[in-house]
């Protein structure tokens, strides 16, 4: 089993952790979309990465210094957002280290595809990201079956709990006997489950955490995840789909929702 998580805005070197322990798989097309931001002027990167001017300038530094190669930190410790505080990874024992490097691959727009241990540097880059002045404009189709196909390489089970933007640079490259599970973190609210944003980085990176704490080895497991007050709801849950909601309902409710959705 593989599981898929989408990265953070907020990045940072922590050489004073782990050190990095191998290279990401797609580090030549990220060296070709590194020289391209850097012929950018400012207008048209700040265009690229929508941000405001003092994350233009910090970015812009990064870029003009930026080398794939050096001052590395592992991936998954070099993202700061709400679903890596929760995860932390950084108080991880040697055995739940060991898990999440076999297991566990975040999306990149820059990268890629990046597994735990990969060394990166901080960049600036979503999968949305619409580019000027190249053979393409979109990263969905620059990264094209790439993904999808590395990912797939050596497994057919993959538990996505990331994002939609991140998200669809696999799905439509699934092979007919994958075993693709999305994990839906959401409140009821009038019959509907309604997952909001914040909460659900939150969440995923719970269950990040509690996959490798439990050593779970089969998407079944994850089914017992309890923490930030979230259960799993097996009448509101499809083979491709796992609910996770943090109220208790009706029956009548539960009823009415699964004919929804089904």
């Amino acid at each position: 089993m593989k599981v898929i998580i989408s990265p953070a805005k907020k990045m940072n070197v922590r050489e004073d952790l782990l050190p990095y322990e191998t290279l990401p798989v797609f580090l030549e097309q990220t060296e070709s979309l590194k020289d391209h931001l850097k012929k950018q002027d400012r207008k048209t990167l700040q265009a690229i990465w929508k941000c405001n001017d003092s994350i233009t300038d910090l970015n812009i530094k990064r870029l003009e210094a930026m080398d794939l190669t050096k001052m590395l930190t592992p991936a998954v410790l070099s993202y700061e957002g709400l679903q890596y505080q929760h995860m932390a990874p950084a108080v991880f024992n040697d055995k739940q280290w060991e898990y999440i490097k076999e297991h566990l691959y975040i999306l990149s727009g820059f990268y890629g595809l990046l597994r735990a241990a990969d060394g990166i540097v901080p960049y600036r880059l979503e999968m949305q990201a619409v580019l000027k002045n190249w053979h393409t404009n979109s990263l969905y189709h620059f990264w094209k079956d790439s993904l999808a196909m590395e990912l797939l390489s050596e497994n057919n089970c993959i538990l996505n709990l990331a994002s939609k933007e991140y998200s669809k640079c696999i799905t439509p490259y699934l092979r007919e006997d994958t075993m693709f599970v999305t994990c839906v973190f959401g409140e009821m609210r009038n019959g509907k489950v309604i997952e909001k944003g914040t909460y659900a980085k939150m969440a995923r990176g719970e269950m990040v955490r509690f996959m490798a704490e439990k050593k779970i080895k089969y998407i079944e497991g994850i089914k017992d995840f309890n923490r930030l007050g979230y259960s799993f709801q097996q009448e509101l849950s499809n083979e491709t789909t796992y609910i996770f909601v943090k109220n208790i309902f009706s029956d009548r409710e539960s009823c009415e929702l699964k004919s929804k959705i089904s």
